[in-house]
């Protein structure tokens, strides 16, 4: 069973510019009410949203000569370069609108430090910069996380794995999630997050779990 007190769900980056905007991500559109319904049983919610300025780093748009998908050196490592997406100030950065988002007790915004890009819930990607999510998590005596959104490959892998090193117990809930799948990428972070000690589910498993 899925105990409400000690549990959360974590909704990542379900906004307009992965859903039909300036980053579209394949299929995100159809995991909205899949969201929705994992929303509504759980007790314990919170959002993410990727939030930048017009100049981050990570914009391709931003550096001379480079394209969409090429890949830069930065002090913290390597850094895929984006089209410019959840621009502050933008309707690009909302969160789509069929969202439950009343329901969420904490909206975790990242990836607003212009010089490093941010992916994870907990840790921005300089491995350094914390969100304070881990410590709102402690302080509510929350163990375990259940994570879907956008994308499973990315944001929804590293926040899921993050969970790991900050030491919850973390499920994706992949019918809730959609995926990106550059070169591999789907396959290289299932693989990743199965060695962090990452769970997988679907919602009707979940949604039984609760009811």
């Amino acid at each position: 069973m899925v105990d409400q007190r000690t549990s959360a769900l974590i909704a990542v980056d379900m906004q307009n510019s992965f859903i039909g905007g300036n980053l579209a991500v394949l299929g995100s559109e159809l995991i909205i009410d899949t969201v929705n319904e994992l929303i509504d049983a759980f007790d314990n919610v919170i959002l993410t949203q990727d939030y930048h300025p017009a100049d981050h780093i990570c914009f391709y748009q931003n550096h001379a000569n480079k394209n969409v998908f090429d890949v830069i050196n930065l002090p913290y490592g390597k850094q895929i370069l984006w089209n410019a997406h959840c621009v502050i100030g933008t309707d690009d950065v909302n969160f789509h609108q069929n969202l439950l988002v009343d329901k969420a007790q904490l909206i975790v915004r990242k990836g607003f430090h212009r010089q490093i890009d941010s992916y994870s819930a907990f840790l921005e990607a300089d491995r350094r910069t914390k969100t304070g999510l881990a410590g709102y998590l402690q302080e509510r005596d929350i163990s375990h996380v259940y994570v879907v959104g956008i994308a499973t490959d990315f944001c929804v892998a590293w926040t899921a794995m993050d969970a790991r090193t900050f030491g919850f117990d973390c499920t994706v809930v992949m019918d809730a999630t959609a995926s990106i799948n550059i070169n591999g990428s789907l396959n290289q972070a299932i693989k990743a997050m199965k060695e962090k000690g990452v769970a997988f589910s679907q919602s009707s498993d979940i949604l039984n779990k609760i009811n």
